[in-house]
């Protein structure tokens, strides 16, 4: 009868430490998910934009960016669509984040209209891509011609 009792009981705290370890799991993917929106989608979604986790992307505005050290505001263009952005994150902007940069904000909208991102990725899309009427592979191969050492004894 006592053999019996215990195993009750092992299965009981199996069950419950299982429960437990699958709350904890799923809560965690919920507050960790964000959803990827256009301006224009996110000009849409109406009171769920204040609830959720989001990525917006869109081009820099030129002359739009304000640093405050690692802090930045800046608004984001996509087509005609415009949304002001704060930047608070544990880290400087990146290096390519710059005036018509591509830049991905990740953060939560605000009621005050402004997207508050956490996290910010940018790429200047001209800076890697080539020349115009240049076949593609033809700057690496003359970037690396630019870079041998000159031959006329100048160091």
């Amino acid at each position: 009868m006592q053999r019996k009792s215990q195993s009750v009981r092992i299965g009981v705290a199996v069950a419950i430490i299982l429960g437990v370890i699958s709350f904890l799991a799923v809560t965690g993917v919920r507050a960790n998910k964000s959803y990827y929106v256009t301006i224009q989608e996110l000009n849409g979604m109406g009171s769920k934009a204040y609830t959720r986790n989001l990525r917006v992307a869109g081009n820099v505005l030129p002359g739009s960016i304000r640093h405050d050290g690692t802090n930045a505001d800046f608004i984001l263009v996509e087509n005609a669509n415009q949304l002001r952005v704060s930047y608070h994150g544990d880290e400087p902007p990146p290096d390519t984040f710059k005036d018509n940069s591509q830049a991905l904000a990740v953060g939560t909208y605000g009621r005050d209209g402004v997207f508050h991102a956490t996290q910010l990725q940018a790429k200047c899309a001209s800076k890697y891509a080539p020349a115009p009427g240049a076949k593609p592979g033809a700057a690496a191969a003359g970037s690396a011609a630019a870079m041998a050492p000159a031959a006329s004894g100048q160091h």
